[in-house]
């Protein structure tokens, strides 16, 4: 079975390392705070000014002041802080941030990303997303493996505004994960989800992919 939407996060949680510096995107990256593994520190960074963001709130933990760069509520861990977006993104173009984790529309085979806007449709913005696609060490997309028309998106090449190019180390869909090798400049699948084919993944991908030699089950 394909992975949900907590499934994709889950798994991208198995990607933090204790003492992680890490950025979440909008939408269903935000999900990744809630699968942080028990007894890892992890400061989760927001840019619009927080470090050390924690879970989502209960109803009783709602504070209206404390939100993320999504304008979502949040809650913060022992230690978090505040500060203004000029020091947040300080943080991020001078490669202080180790993990970005980014949903995205289309990702290119070569590792281009669009994930900022649909030309004719009303936008607030690109945000600090070509910032992080930039500045942060390692970036990570989470996202469905194809869209709600069932359309591709990793494909050859973006059609959409590009955020950043060649730049994305993993992907991780409802699917399976996918690793960027440089040398060859194309995705290699590593891990498939539970019952999975390689053959579905083929068939709903337009990109040129690689295969590793044993793919491995997601841990769903």
């Amino acid at each position: 079975m394909p992975l949900d939407r907590n499934g994709i996060t889950r798994r991208a949680a198995c990607e933090l390392q204790d003492g992680f510096y890490v950025n979440l995107g909008i939408g269903m990256p935000t999900l990744v705070a809630n699968h942080v593994p028990e007894g890892m520190t992890v400061w989760l960074q927001s840019e619009n000014g927080l470090l050390g963001m924690g879970p989502f709130p209960t109803d009783a933990e709602v504070d209206a002041d404390m939100i993320n760069a999504g304008k979502q509520t949040v809650t913060g861990v022992p230690g978090h802080s505040f500060f203004s977006s000029a020091e947040s993104f300080g943080m991020i173009r001078g490669g202080h941030v180790d993990l970005a984790i980014l949903g995205a529309m289309e990702v290119s085979q070569t590792g281009d990303i669009a994930n900022w806007m649909i030309p004719g449709k009303m936008v607030k913005g690109m945000g600090g997303a070509m910032d992080l696609v930039a500045g942060v060490r390692r970036v990570i997309v989470t996202m469905e493996h194809n869209n709600k028309k069932g359309a591709a998106k990793i494909i050859p090449e973006c059609t959409l505004p590009l955020t950043g190019l060649e730049c994305i180390d993993m992907i991780i869909t409802d699917l399976c994960v996918m690793e960027m090798d440089r040398d060859r400049r194309r995705f290699r699948v590593i891990e498939i989800a539970p019952d999975v084919t390689r053959e579905e993944i083929t068939d709903r991908t337009t990109a040129e992919i690689l295969f590793a030699d044993e793919l491995r089950t997601i841990d769903s």
